[in-house]
């Protein structure tokens, strides 16, 4: 892929994102793509995204993001973007705390042939848990 198309797909996730439209999102993913998070663990497949996704927004309905940058070299991009949300939804099985969070992401792609066949999701979850109300943490 040329470095215009990857800008391309990556903008038509972050559209997709702001509609919260899964199928739009997911679009891009090979059906037997690799997707690493620490929310989700490791899920193969084009599917299994959409579902991790699903999860998210009902949890978090009011979830945006806003690209902070994006770097692309042959192959791959790194995407970093600003996440806010609020547990409005209920996270991880538990009651809604309904708490705001704002982290930084880095979505680290590999492409080929047009798809995303490899992507890792970095993140400060912990901090984000704490945000929402979910862990408690010391004051230092």
């Amino acid at each position: 892929m040329t470095r215009e198309e990857i800008v391309a797909l990556v903008g038509s996730v972050e559209r997709a994102f702001g509609t919260h439209d899964v199928a739009a999102m997911t679009a891009p993913y090979a059906a037997d793509c690799v997707v690493e998070s620490r929310f989700a663990g490791t899920v193969h497949g084009a599917a299994a995204v959409a579902q991790v996704w699903l999860a998210w927004f009902a949890a978090f309905p009011d979830a945006a993001i806003v690209t902070e940058d994006l770097l692309v070299e042959d192959n791959r991009a790194v995407w970093l973007v600003r996440m806010s949300g609020t547990d409005t939804g209920g996270f991880m099985g538990l009651p809604a705390t309904n708490k705001p969070f704002t982290v930084p992401i880095v979505l680290m792609y590999t492409l080929k042939d047009d798809h995303v066949v490899h992507e890792r999701r970095i993140y400060d979850f912990t901090g984000m848990l704490i945000q929402i109300g979910v862990l408690k943490a010391k004051p230092v």
